[in-house]
């Protein structure tokens, strides 16, 4: 009955996925490795999907790739990966949609041998080691950094004293905490007045509704640092709204195709692009290294983390990355 479930689950996530992008790319039959992505509905997975199928490619190695229906699906991620698990793949990286949704089945898969690399969100250490399970690497970009890099840039283009706000992505999730973070200290760092800080699920429009309550109640609010770029092209459109472009600075996160096509087009200011396509290439690698080395990760002790370094991009340079 389990197994008819997890597979029922697999399937649903697959073909609802499938009407829009490919959940899963077409299983070789006798890949050695998996890749479990968060998504495909944005252009950051999307290009991280791509850098892995170019590297497998260019190292010569089959790898099934695989990911979640939305940000949202937690428990389906689960049976994917439970699914992984059952096909015996040597090797699977993943991205969870959150610290801890994958752990139970993460655990399992240690247990089995199956090496496993964790992707861009971190795992709950605690909660890891609690469930039995160990990973061999943890790649993303510097989080923290990325936040700091892009409320720096507010920071250098408003006046001393300035009004700036944060839109967070989804509450409880780490990477939107750390990029959070790395703003709030530019900002505190500066003497900027930070009127508020609030989640919007990394959701467009609701960061949208939320930005327009912060320009509402602050009318002299000179910038707002996003934790996403889907959250900053909202919050750009509440600044149009407001016939405010130019007197608010927005600033986002990943390098989206359409948040540096605003950012050419002078309404978006900037946005730290990460680098999805390396990012997938570097855990792929390390996921092969460590397989046949044969590393085996160990229950109570954590890779330190792969750092990929970002770029912010701004009206200077939108062209280079158009």
């Amino acid at each position: 009955m389990k197994a008819k479930k997890v597979l029922a689950g697999f399937l649903c996530a697959a073909m609802t996925l499938g009407m829009t992008v490919p959940a899963m790319a077409e299983e070789s039959g006798d890949a050695e490795y998996a890749m479990i992505l968060k998504t495909q509905a944005t252009d950051f997975w999307v290009k991280m999907w791509k850098g892995i199928e170019d590297e497998a490619e260019a190292k010569g190695v089959k790898v099934d790739l695989y990911a979640a229906q939305s940000e949202e699906d937690l428990e389906g991620q689960l049976t994917i990966l439970e699914s992984c698990i059952s096909k015996g793949y040597k090797g699977i990286g993943i991205a969870p949609l959150s610290s801890v949704n994958v752990l139970p089945g993460i655990g399992e898969a240690t247990e089995k041998g199956i090496t496993i690399v964790d992707i861009d969100e971190k795992f709950d250490e605690q909660e890891l080691e609690n469930q039995g399970g160990a990973t061999v690497a943890y790649v993303a970009t510097d989080n923290v950094a990325v936040g700091n890099k892009g409320g720096q840039f507010i920071v250098d283009n408003v006046d001393e004293g300035a009004q700036v706000a944060i839109i967070e992505g989804k509450s409880g999730n780490q990477s939107s905490e750390d990029r959070a973070e790395g703003a709030r200290k530019a900002f505190e760092d500066a003497g900027l007045d930070i009127i508020g800080s609030q989640a919007a699920d990394w959701d467009r429009q609701t960061a949208l509704d939320i930005a327009t309550t912060y320009i509402q109640q602050n009318p002299d609010l000179k910038g707002i640092y996003c934790c996403n770029d889907g959250m900053a092209l909202g919050a750009i459109q509440a600044v149009i709204n407001a016939d405010k472009v130019g007197e608010i600075l927005v600033v986002g996160t990943d390098g989206d195709t359409e948040a540096v096509e605003s950012i050419a087009a002078e309404q978006l200011s900037a946005t730290v692009a990460q680098d999805p396509a390396q990012i997938g290439a570097t855990s792929l690698d390390l996921l092969i290294d460590a397989v046949e080395n044969g590393t085996e990760a160990k229950v109570g002790e954590f890779p330190e983390k792969t750092p990929i370094d970002s770029v912010l991009i701004t009206a200077e340079n939108a062209a280079d990355y158009q």
